[in-house]
C-alpha cells in the first residue's frame, strides 16, 4: 500500500493536513516522506494514502519531489538547500569594556585624602612663588 511514489496526507503531528510523497520504505512500519511536509521518517499510522501515485526514484532530491507534486496539482514551496561549503561569515563583535573594580569604602576614603593632601601641597607651592604685579592703565 505504501510504495515509493504514493501520495499521502499527513494526519498527525506538526505537519497534519499536508500532502506528501513516499520516497523510501524504511521497514513495515516506517516510510520516508517529503513534499509539503519536512523530509523525515514517518510512521505509516500517521499517513492516509491518496489514490494518486507518481513515478519517482528512491530517495529523490527535494527539487525533484517538488516538481513532480507541482505537476499533479499539489503546490510545494522550494526548500533551501544547505550547502556544507558555505559557512556563515563571522561578524566582528565589539569587545566588552572592562568595568573598573570599585574599591571598598575605606580605600576610597584613603584615595580621597591622598588627592586632598596632594592638592594642598601644590597650593602651598603656589603661595611660595612671587606674585606678578599687574599694572593698571589709567
Amino acid at each position: 500500500m505504501f510504495e515509493i511514489g504514493r501520495v499521502c496526507m499527513k494526519i498527525a503531528g506538526r505537519d497534519a493536513g499536508k500532502k506528501c510523497l513516499v520516497i523510501d520504505v524504511v521497514d513495515e512500519h516506517f516510510v520516508m516522506i517529503d513534499g509539503q511536509t519536512r523530509r523525515r521518517k514517518c510512521n505509516i499510522k500517521h499517513l492516509e494514502p491518496i489514490n494518486q501515485a507518481v513515478q519517482i526514484n528512491k530517495n529523490a532530491p527535494a527539487p525533484e519531489v517538488a516538481r513532480v507534486l507541482n505537476e499533479i496539482g499539489i503546490l510545494v514551496e522550494e526548500k533551501k538547500q544547505k550547502v556544507k561549503s558555505e559557512k556563515k561569515a563571522k561578524t566582528a563583535r565589539p569587545k566588552r569594556a572592562r568595568k573598573k573594580k570599585e574599591l571598598p569604602v575605606k580605600e576610597k576614603v584613603k584615595e580621597k585624602t591622598k588627592i586632598i593632601k596632594s592638592e594642598t601641597k601644590t597650593k602651598k607651592l603656589d603661595k611660595n612663588k612671587p606674585e606678578e604685579k599687574v599694572e593698571e592703565k589709567a
